[in-house]
């Protein structure tokens, strides 16, 4: 435990801004007041929604009609970029393709600010987010993010982040190298195979066409309502290649997964053509990918969220663990590895400490023997 709270340390002494005070202190009555700034008028009824990387809650206006405020974490995104999102959204949803839009203020524009704390509110969606995807599902999938990309490459976004290795592994690296958040005996091992990633990653990317994206097309981002499949949650929106709103969809490296992935091309291809050489980049981006995510636990560390919801995060074994994790990634890239072979791995040692982490007695709370 002594060495857990040495590695996390250097974490918890970070600067905050007095805005990053309010916003971890936002309370429902500091969000019924901001909505009201806004210009409409509120019911004292506000509940929290999940969300680790902003504030939202669903609040219930004078009319009995429910919205949803979005408090964007600060520091995290510029004015222009977050006006960016919200005009793809409004591209997306001229269209008529089923995204969750911002509403307007009634004084005119999609984002307010209170005591430096940028806010937007959204209709609110119900629904059910899909257990696992289908071959069905997975084609119309296909057929909506096509439809997406249709749209996301009539508009530029310049101010929006650049999926590419700068951004998601060199500049992360260097904050985790600045901040001494590594253990020691690892800190060679995990930078040299991040930057070796990087490097691969570059050399993949470079020339190939980029668009708007989601960027964070996962399976929780994802609701079926009325028969429709809505896709939700583009705070992560990025200027990248279409191959990014497709693998995280289906992350899978098995067989299934790769027929599902061709499932998913072909119902993409009923509205847009997908160049299938960039399937190569499959992996590559998953590899910038957990840097990225690393590293936005570690910036994250004084919000008193996250210690609650990944307490494994820092140890000894988390950083052993992504470690081996990059350089295997590494090994794929470079060829010395299949991606299956790493999945097979992967899943044997999921399952091997299963196995030896829980018993009878995890299940039964009446089990004596």
């Amino acid at each position: 435990m002594r060495a857990f709270l040495c590695y996390i340390g250097s974490m918890t002494d970070l600067v905050v801004a007095p805005e990053t005070d309010l916003f971890l202190s936002l309370t429902p009555e500091k969000v019924l007041a901001a909505v009201e700034a806004g210009g409409l008028q509120c019911n004292p009824v506000c509940y929290p929604l999940n969300s680790f990387e902003n504030r939202v809650y669903e609040v219930e206006l004078a009319d009995r009609t429910r919205v949803v405020a979005k408090f964007y974490r600060p520091g995290r995104w510029s004015e222009e970029q977050i006006l960016e999102e919200h005009q793809f959204l409004a591209d997306l949803a001229a269209e008529e393709i089923p995204v969750c839009t911002v509403r307007p203020f009634p004084g005119g524009g999609s984002l307010r600010r209170v005591e430096g704390i940028f806010y937007s509110l959204s209709d609110r969606r119900g629904g059910r987010a899909p257990d696992e995807l289908s071959d069905e599902t997975v084609r119309r999938l296909g057929m909506l993010v096509g439809r997406m990309h249709n749209v996301a490459v009539r508009r530029p976004a310049p101010h929006r982040l650049r999926l590419d290795a700068a951004t998601y592994v060199q500049e992360p690296v260097a904050w985790l190298d600045a901040h001494d958040t590594l253990p020691r005996h690892l800190r060679s091992r995990y930078f040299d195979a991040a930057l070796a990633i990087a490097g691969i990653a570059d050399r993949r990317l470079a020339g190939v066409p980029v668009h708007r994206l989601h960027g964070d097309l996962h399976l929780g981002n994802l609701l079926f309502r009325d028969g429709l499949l809505h896709v939700l949650d583009f705070d992560d929106m990025a200027v990248g290649p279409a191959v990014q709103d497709l693998w995280l969809a289906l992350p899978g490296r098995d067989a299934s997964a790769l027929a599902q992935r061709e499932v998913f091309v072909e119902g993409y291809e009923s509205f847009r053509e997908f160049d299938r050489s960039t399937l190569v980049l499959i992996e590559p981006l998953r590899a910038l990918r957990i840097v990225h995510y690393a590293a936005w636990l570690a910036r994250r560390w004084h919000d008193p969220a996250f210690p609650a919801a990944w307490p494994h995060f820092g140890t000894l074994d988390y950083w052993q663990r992504e470690t081996e994790d990059l350089e295997e990634q590494l090994a794929v890239l470079r060829g010395e590895a299949s991606p299956e072979e790493v999945e097979a791995r992967t899943t044997e040692a999921a399952a091997q400490e299963e196995e030896t982490t829980l018993t009878n007695k995890d299940f039964f709370w009446d089990w004596e023997g």
